[in-house]
């Protein structure tokens, strides 16, 4: 992109508070006005974000860097206490930072194709969580601290996971749990699921274990399964009466 069309979409975003410029083939974070509220560099070759740039964007509700080349996260990106959403799938991130938690107004997260090998304990601090996307990654199982998350929808479809704590069953929230192409033993889903939790959609396709096996555990009637005939609306009218915006929560359905 030449210098004339890069300076006019910053000129934009000055006047907007956006700054969208994907595809574009960018290897580094602009130098950008820090009002702004969106910024959306999607399908570029960024690999790092420059702690003293990233920091700067203390109004910002909107990070979107999907589809680039980033394999760590600086310290400096906690600090965008306004940021909401933050979407960075299809990176190469294995872990994020410890001061992540201080994100307190996250609402979305979407992690999805990374290289995460276990479930983020600092997610367990974010008390505004939705929605949580941590699909196609490499987590092998769900720790005890998986009891304090706050998201409404947790998707953990195409990893690798084999075991999953009890204390699943219980997040306070947690209304839709995603679980597909993993490696679970029908005998490694806690019970408490079904039983004593908050869950009301659980998607555990293309594991190992026949789906109809299903049918055979106590409380299977309470629970939406993926694939199965309760009707949609069910699911919604749920939802919505507990207040949640529905249609981040099901549009993978």
């Amino acid at each position: 992109m030449g210098n004339s069309a890069l300076r006019a979409h910053v000129e934009t975003a000055q006047k907007t508070g956006v700054f969208q410029l994907k595809d574009r083939g960018l290897t580094e974070l602009q130098k950008l006005t820090s009002n702004l509220r969106t910024i959306d560099l999607s399908n570029n070759k960024i690999d790092s974000l420059p702690p003293l740039i990233i920091g700067k964007f203390t109004l910002l509700k909107s990070l979107s860097l999907n589809n680039n080349k980033l394999t760590v996260l600086p310290d400096e990106l906690c600090n965008l206490k306004k940021l909401e959403t933050l979407s960075l799938n299809n990176n190469h991130l294995r872990e994020l930072p410890s001061t992540f938690g201080q994100l307190s107004a996250l609402k979305t997260l979407s992690l999805s194709g990374n290289q995460l090998g276990a479930l983020p304990p600092q997610l367990c601090s974010l008390r505004h969580l939705d929605v949580v996307d941590l699909s196609k990654n490499q987590i092998r199982s769900i720790p005890d601290t998986v009891g304090e998350l706050q998201a409404i929808e947790l998707n953990l479809n195409q990893n690798q996971i084999s075991q999953i704590s009890v204390r699943i069953s219980c997040c306070p929230r947690l209304k839709v749990l995603r679980l597909e192409e993993n490696c679970l033993e029908l005998s490694m889903l806690p019970q408490s699921i079904l039983s004593d939790s908050q869950i009301c959609l659980l998607a555990v396709e293309g594991n190992l274990f026949e789906i109809k096996k299903l049918r055979e555990l106590e409380g299977y009637d309470k629970v939406t399964w993926r694939g199965s005939q309760l009707p949609r609306r069910n699911l919604h009218d749920i939802l919505q009466d507990d207040g949640t915006d529905v249609e981040p929560l099901l549009e993978s359905d």
